[in-house]
């Protein structure tokens, strides 16, 4: 089963998660120095924040899935967006690794369609991280605004 997910940066973390688990009358599933995420069954979504220096606001939206094949039918709905499309396999990013896709959509809001693969200590291992290549104003672990080369592959 699918859930949809959401990502805003955010610029004081315990101001915003008293605030965030009043309105979801739930405390985070994931607390860190610099991240907090909500597993929400109504509505079903992921909902995460973090302050590592990111513009405040949103940051990305997406849809987790819960196994390959979900992955690969959403990959079919976004190759049939005609966006540009980065794929990333095994990427460590928010704390967790994971089998992910990115797009933008026709406004430049990142979307990313991934798969869970377990959880990591740390928030990025860096390789694939955009905010450590195009800086603090960089989407958490997003494509670039601007299309590029990556070491990731990228499909048209």
């Amino acid at each position: 089963m699918k859930r949809f997910h959401m990502h805003i940066a955010v610029d004081d973390l315990d101001k915003n998660v008293r605030f965030y688990s009043v309105l979801f009358g739930a405390e985070p599933v994931v607390r860190k120095t610099d991240y907090a995420k909500w597993m929400l069954d109504d509505p079903r979504v992921n909902f995460a924040i973090s302050s590592r220096g990111m513009k405040p606001g949103l940051d990305h939206v997406g849809i987790q899935v819960e196994n390959p094949t979900e992955l690969a039918d959403i990959h079919g709905r976004l190759a049939r967006a005609d966006q540009q499309m980065l794929e990333q396999q095994e990427v460590s990013c928010c704390y967790a690794k994971s089998n992910k896709y990115w797009v933008q959509d026709p406004q430049g809001i990142a979307w990313e369609a991934y798969q869970n693969l377990g959880e990591v200590p740390v928030f990025g291992d860096g390789a694939h991280s955009v905010q450590a290549e195009q800086g603090p104003q960089a989407a958490c672990c997003a494509p670039p605004r601007q299309t590029g080369e990556s070491e990731a592959k990228v499909h048209v």
